[in-house]
């Protein structure tokens, strides 16, 4: 492997240099810190907004196009696996072509695929342009951190981080509400075209204000930065690979059997690329991710921790949406409402956690956040079909409090502990782990889910004295139960419907409280890793300064 080298960018006596000139003062629209802020919050926005928005969707993307349980699954993994899978490249494009090309490409595909998805009359075709959606969405990200570290001074640029980091977590809690509001008074279709007018005001404030800082990097080692010259495209098909084979057997598990002979050939054939991927990385001139980033204890722990507070927060948001519209009997706008109390503690609690992370550093914030989410999910593991909803808002509150320190700090830890040559692809490896922890998250708690319902239907069914079941017919009432839909056939008498219904309910949220126990105790093991992190090196001094 041939290493990059780590460049002094301290001056006389130790402080940092002044920023070059490439960073010098804009005149007018075109560069300009703020604007360009505002115009990247409004692409991000849109990417963000998208891994909840469809949450409040799924019940009535399933109803309309007659999807099964995992194909509902796959128009959240499809999204959130292209979108991590593609992140570390993507921000080494925006490295090597400039990131305001890189940004507008993406809003533009972003916009049009969300446009494709709404036009779509099929759950293929819905899942296929979700996964186009996600590719996109890689190239706008880490172009629009790209952006700002370009543009912003060292002194503002931690200031405008938290900002582009608070839009993403509103954005995160408050898709719920918006698709509430979209499905219930429009069509599911509407949570998509959305989109398309936003994309185009990005495009448009775009093309006016951002400036192309190619000239920035292109700089010599000599000066600080080292551009890319090359593409691990091995690494990224060794990576891309691995996380499909993970993700569809734990996804297929309960369909194959936890024992079957393909779902573990699949875990293999994960395990073995996860392996020979990071073989390759050591070995490349170029690695897609720099095996030199895991020296630092606090970055690893930094990069675990987004990964297991996603499986949490993602995997745990999957559910509540069909426990509040299915077993409660909520319309989505309701629904939307239900989960306000989360997306008002992330909006409030970030700049509070913001100023408490300046001050403590990260260790404690980061740990008692991960506790909080922790306890909130144990809470929401208590939840039953007649939970009101006061209870339900003080889980929902307590999750979305403990949620924002580690939004909020996420960068600082892991950007912050990485050398200033390889920061660009730190930014990328903390959205990428977030965004595979989303993933994970829906297949390992849909997977506990589905075990679940599978091993208590039957006696349910039995002991509430319901004739029997066919083994197809148990199979199919299962599916239906996964999702909190009472397996009903027309023409039903009411009292059996209102048997079925609560049979029905009782074992999904038993499914539910499970998966909720398990998304706890990933809390908890972050709670630990969260010991393990510390305020960077490079958070504060390096931040302006060099490529990005």
């Amino acid at each position: 492997m041939t290493s990059q080298t780590t460049i002094d960018k301290t001056g006389p006596g130790g402080t940092a240099p002044s920023a070059p000139s490439d960073r010098s003062p804009a005149s007018g629209l075109r560069g300009h810190p703020w604007f360009t802020l505002i115009t990247v919050a409004v692409g991000v926005m849109m990417v963000a907004l998208d891994g909840t928005i469809v949450a409040i969707a799924n019940p009535a993307i399933q109803s309309d196009l007659k999807a099964s349980f995992a194909d509902v699954q796959w128009i959240t993994n499809g999204y959130f696996l292209a979108l991590a899978v593609s992140l570390i490249t993507a921000g080494k494009l925006g490295d090597r072509f400039g990131h305001r090309q890189t940004f507008l490409i993406g809003v533009v595909g972003f916009a049009g695929a969300s446009g494709a998805i709404g036009l779509s009359d099929s759950i293929a075709l819905v899942v296929t342009f979700r996964v186009l959606q996600g590719l996109f969405g890689a190239l706008l990200m880490p172009a629009a951190l790209g952006l700002l570290r370009a543009t912003f001074p060292a002194e503002k640029l931690n200031m405008a981080i938290g900002i582009w980091g608070m839009v993403i977590g509103a954005s995160t809690a408050g898709g719920p509400i918006l698709g509430g509001v979209l499905v219930e008074h429009v069509n599911w279709q509407s949570v998509f075209f959305i989109n398309v007018p936003v994309g185009i005001l990005a495009v448009a404030l775009g093309v006016v204000i951002l400036l192309d800082h190619r000239a920035a990097l292109g700089r010599s080692p000599e000066n600080g930065y080292s551009a890319p010259r090359s593409f691990d495209i091995l690494g990224i098909a060794l990576l891309s690979a691995a996380m499909f084979c993970l993700v569809w057997a734990l996804i297929k598990a309960p369909e194959w059997g936890w024992g079957a002979g393909t779902t573990w050939t699949f875990v293999l054939a994960s395990v073995v690329g996860f392996a020979l991927f990071a073989f390759w990385e050591t070995k490349v001139k170029e690695p897609l991710i720099p095996p030199a980033l895991f020296r630092s204890v606090p970055l690893s722990a930094g990069v675990v921790l987004m990964v297991l507070m996603a499986i949490a927060f993602m995997g745990g948001l999957f559910f509540v949406t069909f426990y509040l519209q299915n077993v409660h009997g909520m319309g989505p706008i309701d629904a939307g409402l239900h989960l306000l109390p989360l997306t008002g503690m992330m909006i409030v609690g970030s700049p509070l956690a913001g100023a408490m992370i300046t001050k403590l550093g990260p260790r404690v914030p980061l740990a008692g956040g991960m506790a909080a989410v922790a306890v909130a999910m144990f809470g929401m593991s208590t939840l039953d079909a007649g939970t009101g909803s006061g209870l339900m808002s003080l889980w929902f509150a307590l999750l979305g409090l403990g949620l924002a320190p580690v939004m909020v700090g996420a960068t600082e830890v892991i950007v912050g502990n990485a050398p200033m040559e390889l920061s660009g692809v730190a930014g990328g490896l903390q959205q990428a782990a977030m965004q595979i922890g989303g993933s994970l998250g829906t297949a390992v708690l849909g997977a506990v889910m589905a075990s679940k319902v599978d091993s208590d239907l039957a006696g349910n069914w039995k002991d509430a004295g319901l004739p029997e079941l066919t083994p197809t017919q148990l199979d199919q009432a299962s599916e239906a139960v996964q999702v909190g839909v009472p397996p009903v056939a027309k023409g039903t008498p009411e009292a059996i419907v209102a048997k079925i219904t609560d049979v029905a309910h009782d074992t999904f949220v038993s499914g539910m409280s499970l998966a909720s126990l398990v998304a706890a105790g990933v809390a908890v093991v972050a709670v630990l890793v969260a010991l393990l992190t510390k305020r960077g090196e490079n958070a504060e001094a390096g931040a302006g300064v060099g490529h990005i």
